[in-house]
């Protein structure tokens, strides 16, 4: 049953955040209007479009594991029974805000949109604030040693280039 309710609330609160964060406010900047590219660079748009699709399933699959694997959501008020530690969380600790990120900095490749640029950065700097300020803290208390250790083992936001192989017993 808490399966259940997590996959509910992890969609609930897929559409509400990221949603929102990713998709609704850039709208509201841009209306999706295509300006002229960054700098003039054409090529931009290319990796603009790479950064939204690589972000997408990005994000589709962090949500999944915490309802599935998790027990739980992303958000603080229906938290994970279980660290997540398996998937792209292997990588990087924080593959959902980088999602997020890359989908709006994507946005704003694409559309030659610095105001979204500029958003983009914004979101970052919040996500990065957040981490630091409750989501950490919160992990080391909720979860002590086995967040520990996948804290020392992953980075926070640029990806490893080799998966994490997991937690060790004895370490």
């Amino acid at each position: 049953m808490r399966r259940i309710l997590a996959s509910v609330g992890s969609v609930a609160f897929f559409v509400l955040a990221p949603g929102t964060v990713a998709g609704l406010v850039p709208w509201w900047i841009s209306r999706w209007r295509m300006e002229t590219p960054v700098s003039g660079w054409l090529l931009l748009r290319f990796v603009g479009g790479l950064l939204i699709v690589a972000g997408l399933p990005v994000l589709v699959d962090s949500f999944a594991r915490f309802a599935l694997q998790g027990v739980g959501t992303p958000a603080p008020v229906f938290p994970t029974k279980h660290l997540v530690v398996t998937g792209l969380y292997r990588f990087v600790r924080n593959p959902m805000y980088v999602a997020v990120v890359s989908v709006i900095l994507g946005q704003g490749l694409v559309l030659g949109n610095v105001r979204v640029l500029e958003y983009g950065a914004l979101v970052w700097l919040a996500f990065h604030l957040f981490v630091l300020i409750y989501e950490e803290p919160t992990l080391r208390a909720s979860y002590g040693p086995e967040y520990e250790q996948f804290y020392a083992a992953v980075p926070r936001w640029l990806p490893r280039l080799h998966p994490w192989p997991g937690p060790q017993e004895n370490a």
